[in-house]
């Protein structure tokens, strides 16, 4: 009868250990550089992603280009393929599935949330995630419309809602906002006004719920420290503040350091964000990160050394010219635990 006791102890024991393990979640995003497939859409220009077009972009550099990519996210995680990856400068769903195949991802049977985004080179956001980790509940978009330019198109904002891990609900948005076409100055305003668009969706959402989950990726083509990032979506790096609503950008720090995850010229721009609602940050119950949790992809092998002897992302075209890389820019990652 003692025995029986002490064993039945020993497996609640195990059960009770078992249920509070905490679990480690990867949150990544990846500007994957003009990931096109082969075939001509009439109503996209993307004729130069084509055999036949300027930039010869056949079926063997495409297969290349997902396997080089695919190896890229695999390799973000050494313990586990991450639970959700942001992508931009993708085409259409179906490179999205294609790269969800390859070998190196094959296993995490990614699940997809995308739309067909106005832009006219035909270039999207898009999220997947691993549907035992993350329950999706819905996604729309924000879609981008400039007064003073009514015909200009520009990517939309992916707002995907669902739940990670246990219980906790959390809002993504995913971003690829304007270029610096033209320089940064004069083409500020473009990226200020769709930082407002973001800021809009995030105060309905916080004015329902102060304490809502929010995380806040993409290729913004602005620094941590640009108007429409700091003023407008007022995201920076105060750790004194105690509101959950305020937004903290976990790159901030890494950009005052010099690092960068996309170089122009030899110097280096922190492009690629990752921001969250400070309800995520420190929490002793539910999902929690930390300030210091982001970090930059930034392998060799991934790289390209250049003239000056500096480690760059190795892109797959530098103009019209074929260097058969992953991408101009690298991904950057944190991890939630719950």
């Amino acid at each position: 009868m003692f025995r029986k006791l002490l064993l039945l102890i020993s497996v609640t024991l195990i059960l009770f250990s078992c249920s509070h393990q905490k679990k480690e979640y990867t949150i990544a995003f990846y500007n994957v550089e003009n990931l096109f497939d082969t075939i001509n859409d009439p109503i996209k220009w993307d004729d130069d992603f084509t055999p036949e077009g300027k930039l010869k972009f056949t079926s063997e550099r495409y297969e290349d280009k997902l396997e080089k990519l695919s190896k890229v996210l695999f390799a973000i995680d050494s313990l586990s393929l991450p639970t959700i990856i942001g992508l931009c400068e993708i085409e259409n769903r179906l490179v999205i599935e294609d790269l969800c195949k390859e070998k190196a991802l094959i296993d995490a049977n990614y699940k997809i949330a995308h739309a067909e985004s106005p832009d006219k080179r035909g270039i999207d956001c898009a999220l997947i995630y691993k549907s035992e980790d993350f329950k999706y509940l819905n996604h729309e978009v924000i879609g981008i419309q400039f007064p003073w330019e009514p015909n200009y198109t520009t990517r939309d904002i992916l707002h995907v809602e669902g739940i990670l891990g246990r219980k906790d609900t959390v809002h993504i948005f995913v971003n690829h906002w304007p270029s610096r076409r033209g320089g940064q100055e004069k083409s500020e305003k473009n990226r200020v006004f769709v930082a407002e668009q973001l800021r809009k969706s995030i105060d309905q959402i916080q004015d329902k719920n102060p304490l809502a989950k929010i995380i806040i990726m993409g290729d913004f083509n602005d620094e941590p420290n640009n108007v429409s990032v700091t003023n407008t979506l007022n995201a920076g790096n105060n750790q004194s503040s105690t509101n959950p609503s305020d937004l903290y950008n976990l790159v901030y720090n890494m950009d005052v350091k010099g690092k960068g995850t996309y170089n122009y010229r030899g110097n280096w721009n922190m492009l690629d964000h990752l921001i969250v609602s400070n309800s995520l940050i420190n929490q002793e119950k539910g999902l929690t990160t930390s300030y210091d949790a982001a970090r930059i992809f930034n392998e060799d092998w991934i790289c390209y050394k250049n003239k000056d002897g500096v480690l760059i992302p190795s892109r797959t075209y530098g103009g019209p010219n074929y260097y058969g890389g992953y991408s101009d820019h690298f991904p950057v990652y944190f991890k939630i635990t719950e």
